[in-house]
């Protein structure tokens, strides 16, 4: 379970224009809510939550939000963004409580070349990048290994074949396409417009035909 810490401090104000001068003073509006509690304007400060984004993978990294002294454990829920300069615009912070099981995406990493890749020349794709998991948050892994290196030319992966950590519940259907191998792609030579293909040369007759040798036999 991957875990990091973030202060925060009670938000007063509401509203756009509020948050507007938040966001010029280098803070960011959030909120933080859970079963146990009311809802709670916050702010977080922008540059630290930015460098918090670059090193944790935000969807399923447990948050020790520091709220004035107090330590409460979060999961982030919805970052909104600037539609065109995608910078942070606002944090939705969930509660943890002990015990209650969370449904969160949490990140397919593969192992090992796959037996087609190596032994064939095939192409490994990837077709989905995360599982969806219902798991509780102390037993929550910050990715799920799935071993391809027998995965042949023509075969596939599925949730079905994969090894689940304990305490994780996957929501996706077993069927669920997680890798394929497929053979490589033949090289196509496409013609260039205006172009004759050369005409391939005669080769070279090193030794006289025979009809030829008889004639100059005659008459010698």
């Amino acid at each position: 379970m991957a875990t990091t810490q973030l202060s925060a401090a009670p938000r007063a104000g509401v509203g756009k224009g509020n948050s507007r001068s938040l966001r010029r003073e280098g803070r960011l509006p959030a909120i933080i809510y859970g079963r146990a509690r009311s809802p709670q304007s916050l702010t977080v400060d922008a540059r630290d939550f930015e460098r918090l984004l670059e090193r944790v993978a935000a969807e399923n990294t447990v948050i020790e939000l520091d709220i004035d002294g107090a330590m409460t454990r979060t999961l982030i829920r919805e970052i909104q963004r600037h539609p065109v300069k995608r910078n942070v615009l606002h944090v939705d912070f969930q509660e943890l409580v002990a015990g209650e099981r969370v449904i969160v995406n949490i990140r397919v990493v593969l192992q090992g070349i796959p037996a087609g890749v190596r032994l064939s020349g095939g192409i490994l794709s990837q077709v989905i990048q995360e599982l969806e998991c219902r798991v509780d948050p102390l037993d929550m892994p910050s990715h799920i290994d799935v071993d391809v290196s027998g995965v042949n030319i023509g075969h596939s992966v599925h949730v079905s074949d994969i090894t689940i950590p304990p305490g994780v519940e996957v929501l996706d259907d077993p069927g669920t396409t997680i890798a394929v191998v497929a053979a490589p792609k033949e090289e196509v030579v496409t013609p260039v417009a205006g172009v004759t293909p050369e005409t391939p040369a005669e080769p070279e007759l090193i030794r006289k035909a025979k009809a030829e040798e008889e004639g100059e036999a005659e008459e010698s």
